[in-house]
């Protein structure tokens, strides 16, 4: 789960509507589901970190601090479900990418640096909170051939794109353009955590990566020399329940 530094407000009072602030989210955190990190052309939704839809939650309704962008599928299933800051991990304050691992066959489960740190139950129910503990359901063409529908199908289908590009590049190390043309692809895509697996061992295309997608360098949770993670993260906004991991 890509970390993101959301930064202060773009203006002095709530937002009002809402929905006013999705522009701002966007040009901050790029066009991405905060959660399952997948790009969303259209219908990127302002989500309320703790809802706005429960009583205890209604005056953050208009609260930059408590925004940040989903899909409708990691929406719909956070829905109106009560956050605890303290029992999760949130891309806006904690070193999220530091909490997950990204399989191959589409599964996002909690790294062994969460489950050493202590952090596994806060991982696993950051994952149930958005349904992103879920597994792929198969779907096939009349050809037999596999669709990627939902989200963990889609990964799998990335992953195989990221492999490729990396293969690529391996084959023909020196050329930027092919390098350039690879963040473009990952730009087009989402799902910032498996590029960045996928480059594991090519520091050049991690420190792309990481100054491409917006708001990622300013989370503070990578080296800018190493790429190394910062943990716990800064959480340069000293956001409420933040630095966990």
């Amino acid at each position: 789960m890509r970390p993101v530094r959301r930064g202060d407000s773009p203006q002095q009072d709530d937002f009002d509507p809402y929905a006013k602030a999705q522009p701002f989210l966007i040009s901050r955190l790029g066009p991405y589901c905060s959660y399952c990190e997948r790009r969303i052309s259209t219908s990127l939704a302002v989500e309320h970190i703790q809802p706005k839809g429960l009583p205890a939650f209604a005056h953050l309704e208009g609260s930059w601090e408590n925004y940040l962008l989903a899909c409708v599928n990691c929406n719909s299933t956070k829905k109106d479900k009560n956050v605890v800051l303290q029992d999760i991990l949130l891309p806006d304050r904690d070193n999220t990418f530091a909490a997950y691992a990204y399989t191959k066959d589409g599964r996002v489960v909690p790294s062994q640096a969460s489950i050493a740190a202590g952090f596994q139950a806060m991982a696993s129910a950051t994952l149930k909170l958005t349904g992103l503990d879920r597994q792929s359901s198969v779907v096939v063409d009349e050809n037999g051939k596999e669709i990627a529908l939902d989200r963990a199908a889609q990964r799998k289908e990335v992953w195989l794109v990221a492999i490729d590009a990396s293969n690529d590049i391996a084959a023909e190390p020196e050329s930027q353009g092919l390098r350039n043309a690879t963040v473009r692809t990952a730009l087009g895509y989402g799902f910032f955590s498996i590029w960045m697996a996928a480059f594991s061992n090519d520091l050049d295309m991690r420190l792309r990566f990481i100054k491409a997608f917006s708001g990622t360098e300013e989370s503070g949770c990578f080296d800018a020399v190493t790429t190394q993670l910062v943990s716990p993260a800064p959480n340069p906004d000293g956001l409420v329940g933040g630095a966990k991991l």
